[in-house]
């Protein structure tokens, strides 16, 4: 019997999304014919958990605990770490070392994911749209530059976070300074973006059936001002799928998610986030390489509309990581 562990918690703000995604994962796939443990990584403890609740500490050197005098190892990970070190990184070089399988993006692609300015810099490269942009690293702006440039309102956003941590809509000019400071509680990196109305759409993407395929769009009516934290997580955003978009767009949605995907070579679970702006053009506004996976999370919710059970989908994307 193949043993799996499913990673979450984490080191960051996000830790209670991802343990919520986590528990989503294990009670999946605990029936799947797999030996499933939860494994709760936290910048103090990495503890394994099994069907009991009892907690073990996880030997950092090779990922191992022992239960019942056995030394307990992982045929294959699955991530549902949002942000550090899940996310952006870390933790895939570290099972890449170890020779683990795991099933989200490798090291480089979460990290390049994970910083939302140096992403969209790529992608624009490659000519997909992304909002106009500054990204405050080494060079300070002031706002006043920043204002003449981008305009209002904008939006301020930690380089390096998720679930819309540390992000505010700046609607005057009074608002841009404290909107800084605020994201830099989150990281030292900032990225500004000119702010770009119209719907919020969101497409997944899975590699489960060995390509790259997007599942469906949804279209998002958030509760708030825009999709926030609590707009996220409060229950109160209206999510539809399929998104209400003529179907031409719909279909570009699907087809640039898939030419996003492919391009920064990502793996397993992906969600990319747009804005269809007045034109109806979708401007790209981030990539998530480890989407919510919580029963009311946008990724979830597209499967279920194409008719993929979590378990089906959850097996799957572990099964192709155990066949690579």
């Amino acid at each position: 019997m193949k043993i799996i562990g499913i990673v979450m918690g984490g080191y960051s703000a996000e830790y209670e999304v991802s343990i919520g995604s986590g528990n989503v994962v294990y009670n999946n796939i605990k029936d799947s014919g797999y030996e499933v443990y939860r494994l709760e990584l936290t910048a103090t403890a990495w503890e394994a958990i099994d069907e009991d609740e009892k907690r073990f500490p996880i030997q950092k050197d090779d990922f191992s605990f022992s239960r019942d005098n056995r030394k307990i190892t992982f045929d294959a990970i699955f991530n549902a770490i949002h942000g550090h070190p899940g996310e952006d990184g870390p933790l895939a070089g570290y099972f890449d070392m170890l020779n683990i399988a795991y099933t989200s993006s490798g090291q480089f692609a979460s990290a390049l994911t994970f910083n939302k300015a140096e992403c969209n810099i790529l992608l624009g490269h490659y000519g997909f749209k992304v909002p106009k942009s500054i990204f405050l690293h080494f060079e300070e702006r002031s706002p006043e530059s920043i204002i003449e440039s981008l305009g209002l309102p904008c939006f301020v956003k930690p380089c390096r976070s998720g679930s819309s941590i540390g992000v505010s809509k700046v609607k005057t000019a009074e608002e841009l300074a404290p909107a800084i400071a605020k994201a830099k509680e989150i990281d030292h990196k900032v990225l500004v973006e000119s702010m770009v109305s119209g719907l919020e759409l969101a497409c997944g993407v899975s590699d489960h059936e060995g390509k790259a395929k997007a599942l469906a769009v949804t279209h998002i009516e958030p509760s708030n001002d825009f999709f926030d934290y609590e707009a996220k997580y409060s229950g109160g955003s209206k999510e539809i799928t399929p998104a209400a978009i003529p179907q031409a767009t719909y279909d570009l949605v699907m087809e640039s998610s898939e030419k996003v995907y492919a391009l920064l070579e990502l793996k397993g679970l992906a969600r990319i986030d747009y804005i269809l702006d007045d034109e109806g053009a979708p401007i790209l506004i981030e990539v998530n390489t480890v989407p919510g996976l919580s029963e009311q999370s946008i990724l979830p919710r597209q499967a279920k509309y194409i008719g993929i059970g979590l378990d089906q989908l959850f097996k799957a994307s572990i099964e192709k990581v155990l066949n690579s």
